[in-house]
Formats: C-alpha cells, sequence, structure tokens
C-alpha cells in the first residue's frame, strides 16, 4: 500500500462529498512581509498598526488576499493537484478579521462536476471555507477547476452544475471590519483623498502602473501559500505540458492586479466580498501585467456610517496598458492581453 499521495483525479469526486484539510497555518508577521514583498500592496489599514488601530482595529489585520491564498493552498492537495487550470470564482465572503498569530484552516465540499467533451478532464466545482482555531469562519467561496481525468475511457457522470449567485448582495458585506472611527482616517497616510462618495458608476479607472513577474516570485509564492498544484511549480512534468512551461497561479495575478489598484483606489482599504472571477488567459514568467477598474455600483450598509460598499470589475492584461480599458470584442470574446476578470466588493471610508 503506498503511504504518498498522487492528489485527487477527476473520478474520485462526488457532489457532496466534504473534505477536511490538512496542515492548519498560522499566519505570521513574516508572511504579511513577505506577501507585500511579493505583491507591493500599499493599502493604510493592512500596512500600519498605528493607522488601524486608531480606526477601531486591535491592530494591522492581513491583506485579505494574504488569507484568501492561505485558505485556498490548504485545498490545493485534494481539490487540484492534479488540476489543468482554475477556472472561475463566486459568492466569496470575508467574514472577519485575520491577525498574525491566527491560525487557519480549511474545509471543502464539493457542489458540482462535469465531464468535458474531450473525455480527458472535468471541471469539479468546490465551496471551501476558512477558519480560525477558535472556529470562527473568516472567508468561504466556490470556485471550479478542470482536474485530469485518471482513465479518460471511464464512463462520465452525471452533470451536476450548482446555481451560483451573480453578486453578493451588500446586506451581507461588512462584517469583516469594525465600526471605525473615520475621523482619524488621514488621507495623507493613506495615500489618497478620494472616498465613497467621490466614485461613480460607469467611472474607469486606468492603474496606469506595471509590475514584470519574475519566475523567481511566482515560485515563492506558490511555496508560501503551500500550494503544491504541479501546474505551478514542477517544470519537469509542465515542460512536456501543452504550454511547454510552468503557468503562474491564478491568484498571484489577483493580488499583482489588486496592489497595482491601489494607484486610483487607494481607499478601498477591504475586499468584503467576491461575485465572481474568471482567469481568461495564462500568465508566464517574464510577463508584465498592467490593470485597471470598473465601477459598477455603489451601496449603503445598512447601520453603517462609517463606510460603503463599492462594486468593482478588476480587469489584469500581459504586456498591454490599459489605457483604453481593453475588455471584449464586439462579438462578446475577450480581448488579446486580457488575463483576468474579476468582480468584487471593496469598502471605501466615507
Amino acid at each position: 500500500m503506498t503511504k504518498t499521495n498522487a492528489g485527487n483525479f477527476f473520478e474520485d469526486f462526488y457532489v457532496g462529498q466534504v473534505i477536511r484539510h490538512a496542515t492548519p497555518r498560522t499566519v505570521t508577521s513574516g508572511d504579511v512581509a513577505l506577501y507585500t514583498a511579493l505583491y507591493g500592496s500599499r493599502f493604510a489599514v493592512q500596512s500600519s498598526d498605528a493607522f488601524a488601530r486608531e480606526l477601531g482595529y486591535a491592530h494591522a489585520p492581513v491583506d485579505d488576499l494574504l488569507t484568501f491564498h492561505v485558505v485556498f493552498g490548504k485545498t490545493v492537495p485534494d481539490i487540484s493537484l492534479n488540476a489543468v487550470a482554475n477556472l472561475g470564482y463566486a459568492g466569496g465572503r470575508f467574514l472577519a478579521p485575520v491577525y498574525p498569530g491566527d491560525t487557519l484552516s480549511a474545509v471543502s465540499e464539493v457542489i458540482g462536476k462535469k465531464e468535458n467533451s474531450n473525455g480527458k478532464t472535468g471541471v469539479v466545482y468546490v465551496r471551501s471555507t476558512g477558519y480560525t482555531a477558535d472556529g470562527t469562519e473568516v472567508l468561504d467561496y466556490v470556485r471550479w477547476v478542470m482536474v485530469n481525468k485518471r482513465d479518460p475511457e471511464s464512463s462520465a457522470p452525471d452533470t451536476v452544475v450548482p446555481d451560483l449567485p451573480g453578486a453578493i448582495t451588500p446586506d451581507a458585506l461588512g462584517n469583516a471590519v469594525p465600526m471605525l472611527d473615520t475621523a482619524y482616517w488621514d488621507n495623507d497616510l493613506s495615500g489618497s483623498k478620494f472616498r465613497f462618495g467621490d466614485y461613480e458608476v460607469g467611472e474607469k479607472i486606468d492603474h496606469v502602473d506595471g509590475m514584470t513577474v519574475e519566475e523567481a516570485e511566482h515560485q515563492l509564492a506558490t511555496r508560501l501559500f503551500q500550494n503544491t498544484a504541479k501546474v505551478h511549480f514542477n517544470q519537469h512534468t509542465e515542460g512536456q505540458g501543452r504550454f511547454g512551461r510552468r503557468l503562474i497561479y491564478g491568484g498571484h495575478v489577483i493580488s499583482l492586479a489588486r496592489g497595482l489598484s491601489f494607484n486610483g483606489l487607494g481607499n478601498a482599504f477591504h475586499i468584503a466580498g467576491i461575485n465572481g472571477g474568471r482567469h481568461v488567459a495564462p500568465l508566464f514568467a517574464g510577463d508584465t501585467v498592467y490593470a485597471w477598474s470598473e465601477v459598477l455600483y455603489k451601496s449603503e450598509l445598512e447601520g453603517r456610517t462609517d463606510v460603503g460598499a463599492l462594486r468593482l470589475r478588476l480587469v489584469a492584461t500581459k504586456n498591454r496598458p490599459c489605457a483604453d480599458f481593453p475588455l471584449k470584442t464586439d462579438d462578446g470574446t475577450y480581448e488579446d492581453g486580457v488575463i483576468l476578470d474579476f468582480d468584487y466588493w471593496a469598502l471605501m471610508p466615507k
């Protein structure tokens, strides 16, 4: 009997399956420093204990996407070790702040399954939930991933595609943020004078800056998040695959684009929900990432006079600046260079 884990293939999943993932992970200040080194995130609440305390936090929480990556990484050995690609996200909610010293673990439930027409792969839908050691739920989200079959000749299962929400409703936002004393929100220190009332629905923002991905950076990131998917770290196997090289982890792209979005959205300090997201095209080391955002919707939050919610579309491109806001062609396909289409809620002080 083998004692090693080859990972689950498409045939191994079944709807209703619940997986408790291994190796809880204690988030440290070192993780925060490495995250900043990788993505250059500059949001003041997550950068400064002093700034966060003035507002009402115990101290600076970790970046929301660092929480996401750690929880995501827990799921990889069981869900996507044999993945071809992670395809998309929906229904994500950030439910409580995470601080250095908190220990995160994850549980996933398989909620859908569909074999692809080529008979070699299939799509698995899972809802993953992250918890702290005391049982506090900090994050849940749905993702769907294309996974290799162990035996292409095996019979196709019944198709189950879950009914996913088009967006998180505003009344589900804000739980992860204490009531803030925004009298102490210093625009000079936060890096932006623009607050909730300064943004308009339909407004598009070119984040201007570009960031080139180095091979060592994305390898460090996959190890930092304990993401063991072969497509990201094993050049020996991926050199024989369809691209001939390792894919950059999709979450790496999200964090790069989010970091770039500071230039134009510097006070959008908290990701409250993930409405949807799609990795449109692969990214490789040596490519340069640019980003732009569109304000899709604005919402007041019941019982909150301190912050409002912006629904934002974050688009990332590779090797293509975003002054013309590239997205889709007239026939509905994505333009060349677009690699990420990410729809999320962000909280911003009033």
